[in-house]
């Protein structure tokens, strides 16, 4: 009995194992043209992933160039406004420079004026004076 168990086990689990043998060799075949699905699933992958990284890499560029060109359109401007400023600054320095020159020169003309009435009226008290004493 025990032998006959067996052999109905060991052919059973022959049996049990030619399907699993015959399933395994139809595993490794799917096995393979899985692997060369996925190759190319990867590939075509790979492609698309070089694409889209080959895209980000132009909007990288493109950004960089629109930003460089920002910058330098800045430093323009801000030469600009420097080089106006500048300009705008030395005017208003002229302008009042040229008032206090203009005040002095009236201080100048109205002390000189001063001055003259100061000696005429020295000098007529000078001729006065003689004549009060006689």
């Amino acid at each position: 009995m025990s032998t006959q168990r067996e052999s109905k086990e060991s052919g059973a689990t022959r049996k049990r194992m030619k399907p699993e043998v015959e399933e395994k060799a139809g595993d490794e075949a799917e096995s393979k043209t899985l692997a060369e699905e996925e190759y190319e699933t990867n590939v075509v992958g790979s492609e698309e992933m070089e694409l889209s990284v080959s895209l980000i890499l132009e909007k990288i560029e493109n950004y960089t160039q629109r930003v460089s060109e920002l910058l330098e359109s800045g430093k323009t401007m801000l030469k600009e406004l420097s080089d106006e400023f500048e300009e705008k600054l030395i005017m208003i320095h002229k302008e009042q420079v040229e008032k206090w020159q203009e005040e002095i020169r009236e201080l100048r003309s109205l002390d000189a004026s001063n001055e003259e009435a100061n000696a005429l009226l020295h000098n007529a008290r000078y001729l006065l004076q003689p004549a009060r004493d006689h």
